[in-house]
């Protein structure tokens, strides 16, 4: 095969002879390096319009370069993230050119792999780099199987095309088989139990029209969850429309139309927005809904206050679980009075709560949080148990949901097409096909590292047994394991069992500092796609026109792995002879003609695409969360092997799963503030939710944003007022916040809005380790997953349990450590001719 190689400064040859020897080695500092194609092409003012996780924006570029988001005329309420887009693009942060660790450079599979994160790489051509790529995927391949590769992706970009995890799916599977993972971080307990009940995953399905639960609803409970916030982003590009309906929920509140109750033990962002003094709050112990739960179903049995009809007509199991819940079975009624010693709720606060939702109309709007705890199969499984007793699901404006802070649910759904994309999937067979021997083909996510540590174990899940296979390489694209996963110390273990780490990203990440191959791929303002406006509402079509050239030497991904695909001659597979545009252009006419066959009448391509830029589809049908099911359960049944909701499954009882039985009950948690195990030595829970001012660890990298909320140039702490004077704590100090598991340097905000014994430190947050001296393995900026528990939530889901972890913390008084995450690497660099690797 003959690869032209392009040249660079770099002798490989020289480097490989020894360090010492090369003429010079140094950091390149970021503010020296100029991309060339940033500079080019240089224009007057113009306004592009492109889409993104945070909406729709008409970008501003100035002779070149994005300097401005200005909100898209459609999106009435913007969020302040987009302030942070350019940054997206010009950070210091960026992955500039094709870059391989120093040692694994020198020796391949067999380097000292305790040196990742160091931080210390070599810059390569994109010929080299992607020819280790290949010589990897083959020697894994060959040598070891498809077991020992496991490929991942995330939330980088929005657009139908350039989704990295689709072309990372295709490009390898074009190449051979390779380990799969089930489940995600985000619902990995919920979406594993929820079908065993309902029938359904529930979590990322739309939900019952808005304007039905504003008119019908007499209660809204908030369990866990905080969609004011956390609806400023989106899996497509949002339109932000719901956020006209909880401006109508505030002033139903106002009025007393509607009640709200927040069970939470903070003052959530939706909660402080409908005000404070107008919602009931339920400022719970945390990781204590289930006993809460029990004792609100409890409440509303002993009181009749149950819909036995409803009970009986749609629901299978309920005979079994009411032993449980009246104490026969073990001897403990799950009463009012038991719960409030666990919960700190008053009992008669909590009876008062099971008949006010008894009493009317109750809409329960379920978050994701409580269920990335351990056991949180249980919370989900009951509040569906509840939502039951009412007697309510599918009445508009009553029932539960799981998915309502999540691409804009409840807004109606408008008649309109669903764009198609670059699939993953692949008609044409593997180049290689190998033996898994005797390892499991599919593990569950958030078990990854356990493989890496443990290969060969048994674990169960949902109902089967997996043998946790001998990974040697990971392949990374859009994704950053190291914000989604927990207990760092315990990961970077795992790490240095593989042999080889590739990740294809666009800025520095942990994830990439802890890689071996990096490859810069090109943010989505640097290209062209076309995305959906607006996710359950499908409010249109949009146009996501290249913003700037891409800068230094960053590619798209598709480019990437179109040529990784030249060296094992699946080129045309992976493309099917189309470029950029070729592809896009395709997208869009499926979709005209999935149009025709609901009449609805869309534009040519070119017409779309260089006049009108976006499509704005009519027709709000407002719907009714499992109203079929209600009307008919024999016509329209659940999923379940009963086609009922299964509060009791005999499904789930025959896995004879001591943490996940045959009805929901409560399960002490491995660590548990106010009173609970290890809360002696460590008294403060640790809440590691989303973030109020990016995408998981996305924008991080915007010092724009960062002003608005980091403290000192750290990651905030939020501590309740009385936390922070026990510990001589005020705002604006550096804290330290450790346990047993690590510890990390953080910024403290005082606020009342959190109870007593409860902290906060959002994820994704960039992980910033120190590597040597007096303070090695403390993060100096503020990642709450160096402290965060990696256990399974139970043998059903293996899901994370991120939402079980205690803490202390303390004023630092040590000297000043300065934040290194945001820089970029230490570029060795040898001042000699470059001399490709010969061809293979």
């Amino acid at each position: 095969m003959n690869t032209k190689h392009s040249k660079v400064n770099i002798s490989r040859r020289h480097f490989l002879s020894g360090m010492g020897a090369c003429a010079a080695v140094g950091l390149l500092s970021p503010s020296l390096l100029v991309p060339g194609q940033a500079r080019a092409n240089a224009d007057a003012t113009r306004l592009v319009l492109t889409g993104s996780h945070w909406g729709a924006i008409r970008a501003k570029v100035v002779n070149g370069r994005f300097v401005e988001a200005i909100p898209f005329e459609l999106d009435t309420h913007p969020t302040t993230m987009i302030n942070g887009l350019a940054d997206h693009v010009y950070a210091t942060s960026r992955v500039r050119y094709p870059m391989v660790r120093v040692d694994w450079l020198r020796k391949r599979h067999l380097s000292d792999t305790s040196q990742r994160g160091d931080n210390r790489f070599v810059r390569v051509s994109w010929d080299e780099a992607l020819d280790l790529f290949y010589q990897e995927l083959e020697r894994v391949q060959t040598e070891h199987g498809p077991s020992a590769l496991l490929t991942s992706s995330g939330w980088q970009s929005t657009g139908m095309l350039h989704n990295p995890g689709a072309m990372l799916s295709r490009a390898i599977s074009l190449h051979g088989t390779s380990l799969s993972t089930g489940g995600d971080y985000s619902t990995g307990a919920a979406q594993v139990i929820l079908p065993r009940v309902v029938g359904a995953m529930e979590v990322y399905e739309q939900q019952t029209s808005w304007p039905l639960v504003l008119q019908h609803s007499k209660t809204i409970v908030l369990w866990g969850s905080d969609p004011y916030k956390n609806l400023q982003v989106a899996w497509w590009c949002p339109d932000h429309d719901e956020y006209a309906y909880y401006a109508q929920l505030k002033e139903k509140v106002a009025s007393g139309e509607i009640k709200v109750i927040n069970i939470d033990p903070t003052v959530s962002s939706t909660h402080e927005y409908l005000g404070r003094d107008k919602v009931q709050h339920i400022a719970l112990n945390p990781q204590t809904d289930v006993p809460l739960q029990m004792a609100i179903a409890h409440t509303i049995y002993t009181e009749n206050l149950h819909d036995k009809r409803f009970l009986n007509d749609y629901c299978v199991g309920f005979e079994q679980f009411l032993p449980y819940l009246l104490g026969t079975t073990d001897g403990q009624p799950k009463d009012a009075e038991w719960a409030a010693k666990i919960c700190g709720i008053d009992a008669d606060v909590i009876r008062t709560l099971a008949k006010q939702m008894s009493t009317d109309r109750t809409q329960i709007i379920a978050g994701w949080c409580v269920q990335r705890m351990q056991h949180g199969e249980q919370w989900a499984w009951m509040i569906v148990v509840i939502a039951a007793m009412l007697g309510q699901i599918g009445l508009p404006g009553g029932g539960f949901g799981f998915g309502w802070h999540y691409n804009g649910a409840g807004v109606p759904t408008r008649k309109g097409v669903i764009l198609g994309g670059f699939s993953g999937a692949t008609t044409t067979p593997p180049i290689h096909n190998g033996d898994f021997k005797n390892y499991s083909s599919s593990i569950p996510i958030a078990r990854f590292v356990d493989a890496m540590l443990s290969p060969g174990k048994s674990i169960n899940w949902n109902g089967k047994a997996v043998t946790l296979p001998l990974i040697k390489m990971c392949v990374f694209a859009g994704t950053n394991p190291f914000h989604r996963h927990q207990q760092y110390n315990r990961m970077i273990e795992g790490w240095k069992t593989l042999e080889t780490v590739i990740t294809v990203d666009n800025h520095w990440n942990a994830t990439c500092r802890f890689s071996d191959i990096v490859l810069p791929a090109t943010t989505q303002f640097e290209r062209n796609d076309i995305d959906q406006f607006g996710n359950h509402s499908n409010r249109g079509l949009i146009s996501m026109k290249q913003v700037v050239a891409p800068q230094f030497e960053s590619r798209h991904d598709f480019d990437i792995f179109r040529d990784l695909c030249k060296r094992f001659d699946r080129e045309a597979a992976f493309s099917e002879g189309l470029d950029e545009m070729g592809w896009i252009k395709r997208i869009y006419q499926e979709g005209v003609q999935q149009g025709k066959t609901k009449s609805i009448a869309m534009p040519d391509f070119d017409t779309f695409w260089k006049e009108k830029e976006y499509v704005e589809f009519q027709g709000e049908n407002l719907w009714v969360r499992h109203q079929s099911f209600r009307d008919d359960p024999d016509l329209e049944p659940l999923g379940t092997p009963s086609g009922l909701i299964e509060i009791y499954s005999k499904t789930i009882a025959s896995f004879n799963y001591p943490d996940c039985q045959g009805h929901p009950m409560w399960f002490e948690k491995a660590e548990r503030s106010h009173g609970g195990p290890v809360s002696a030595k460590f008294p403060l829970h640790l809440q590691s939710c989303h973030p109020d001012f990016r995408l998981h660890s996305q924008l991080c990298e915007s010092e724009t944003l960062r002003k608005l909320y980091s403290v000192d140039g750290r990651e905030p702490l939020f501590i309740s007022p009385k936390d922070a004077a026990d510990r001589g704590i005020k705002n604006g100090d550096t804290v330290r916040v450790f346990n047993d598991r690590g510890q990390v340097l953080a910024g403290a905000v005082v606020s009342d809005r959190y109870k007593t014994g409860v902290i906060r430190l959002h994820e994704g947050a960039w992980y910033d380790p120190v590597w040597g001296g007096e303070h090695a393995g403390l993060c100096r900026y503020g990642n709450p997953n160096v402290l965060t528990l990696d256990i399974g939530s139970s043998d059903l889901a293996q899901a994370t349990s991120a939402h079980t972890a205690l803490v202390q913390i303390e004023r630092f008084s040590g000297e000043a450590i300065k934040v290194e995450a945001f820089n970029g690497p230490k570029e060795m660099i040898a001042q000699c001719e470059y001399v490709p690797k010969p061809q293979q």
